[in-house]
């Protein structure tokens, strides 16, 4: 548990680095709570569509009602946790001694969806290059996603790096030296 409300701990800090057990029980943690969530709003919905089944109309507006509250306790769960879900992003990038500017890497060819946004609106023979150009982003994206988690699998760097010490700790020489 300790692990999991780590970036907690560290909201804002985007600075050093974060081993891969910080970063994967931190997905671990966030994706718990959503499942959670999800279960309880099919539970009540499920609750209220028996309940409206008996002819009571009621029980189907109150149950939609804590379904629309806890919907949006889970938007607020969200909104709470986007800076540290950044920031240990960013620190996992460092420990595997790259910038933290590759957490766009994914983001970067939706600016390539844009252009065909543009051509779509143009004369009707230049359809067929929007379409190439969005599917072109749409492979960019999803490869560029593939390589960022390749990254936050991969082992962090033995050693300091360029971003700080090792949080595997200091003991980074040889056994049988």
């Amino acid at each position: 548990m300790e692990w999991m409300l780590m970036p907690l701990k560290r909201y804002a800090d985007f600075s050093g680095r974060s081993r891969r057990m910080e970063f994967w029980m931190w997905q671990l943690f966030k994706f718990a709570v959503v499942f959670g969530v999800m279960i309880l709003m099919m539970i009540l919905g499920g609750a209220a569509l028996m309940g409206a089944s008996n002819g009571d109309p009621g029980a189907l507006m109150a149950a939609g009602g804590v379904v629309l509250i806890l919907y949006l306790l889970l938007l607020l769960f969200g909104l709470a946790i986007i800076i540290p879900d950044i920031a240990v992003t960013v620190r996992r990038l460092h420990d595997t001694d790259r910038s933290g500017w590759w957490i766009l890497a994914a983001v970067a060819p939706y600016i390539g969806l844009l252009v065909p946004g543009g051509l779509a609106v143009s004369p009707p023979d230049m359809g067929g290059i929007a379409g190439m150009i969005g599917f072109v982003a749409l492979l960019a994206t999803i490869g560029l996603a593939i390589m960022l988690l390749v990254f936050y699998f991969m082992e962090g760097t033995r050693g300091p790096n360029r971003f700080g010490p090792d949080p595997k700790g200091a003991n980074t020489g040889e056994v049988f030296a």
